[in-house]
């Protein structure tokens, strides 16, 4: 049962203790409240202010396991913290290992790197923080918790969305498979990672044949050209960063040798996420 006057109270003590820069906010002018505002931590966490606002006055409808866990990585809690948040909101905790939760150092050294686009995602592809440069380069990814951010998923079910050249999608795509089956064998048969395979195999037949192949292979780097609506083709070196448990992942893009993306970062740093073509 969820315990509403105790989560409001760890909502608004834990928010008071998290500064903007740990969570790469600008400090500003003006703040009235120790630590981050309430809107600051509905944004970073992908829900409305709204129900956001009711959590912390102990009121409205309670919150889902997506949000409760989307919550916690925007006030940086640990996993202790972490599960404690589940408890008060009146559910069961997730394993933790191959959870979606990031460690707060993980964050903080993510949110310090602001000149190449940099992404935390789990080990089966589903993205759960993304620097702006990210943002900006990668906009297939929508905002709020779902199997709407896994890359993989996506990857199989909307091919006509791909944001890479044709020419890559037979590499890429063996490549998604192939870490995709040393992930399911190094966590022999876990919730999460068995529904995401049950349902590419029943969804894309481009899945079943790569996946009937039985091919192996921990991506650790990658070369890789988006195509982006305003700057257009950026092509990048994906270094992929482990956590110790395997079950969290960095990747940072970096421009590639020889070619302009250095620039065309650069741009998409001044210009955003901003699109041109509908302004007028």
């Amino acid at each position: 049962m969820i315990d509403r006057a105790g989560l409001a109270d760890f909502l608004r003590r834990r928010r008071e203790l998290v500064r903007p820069a740990d969570v790469g906010l600008p400090d500003g002018f003006r703040r009235r409240t120790p630590g981050l505002r309430r809107e600051e931590v509905a944004r970073l966490a992908g829900v409305s202010i709204d129900h956001y606002t009711r959590l912390e006055q102990a009121r409205g409808s309670a919150p889902s396991v997506a949000v409760v866990g989307a919550i916690a990585r925007a006030l940086l809690c640990d996993l202790d913290q972490r599960d404690h948040l589940y408890h008060l909101a009146g559910l069961t905790p997730p394993p933790r290992r191959g959870g979606r939760h990031v460690r707060p150092g993980l964050l903080s050294l993510a949110g310090r790197i602001t000149d190449v686009p940099v992404v935390i995602c789990t080990d089966i592809g589903e993205v759960v923080w993304l620097n702006p440069l990210a943002t900006a380069l990668l906009r297939m990814i929508p905002a709020g918790p779902g199997r709407e951010r896994n890359t993989i998923w996506r990857w199989f079910t909307e091919p006509g969305e791909r944001p890479t050249p044709e020419e890559d999608w037979a590499r890429l795509s063996a490549s998604h498979v192939s870490d995709l089956r040393a992930t399911y064998s190094r966590r022999s048969g876990d919730a999460d990672v068995t529904e995401l395979v049950d349902a590419l195999l029943r969804t894309s037949a481009e899945f079943r044949e790569l996946w009937d192949r039985h091919e192996v292979a921990v991506r650790r780097a990658d070369r890789k050209t988006f195509l982006h609506p305003e700057v257009g083709p950026v092509t990048v070196r994906c270094e992929v960063l482990l956590t110790e448990e395997q079950d969290i992942q960095l990747l940072a893009y970096f421009p590639a040798e020889g070619t302009d993306a250095a620039e065309k970062l650069e741009l998409l740093r001044v210009i955003g996420t901003q699109n041109f073509h509908t302004m007028q």
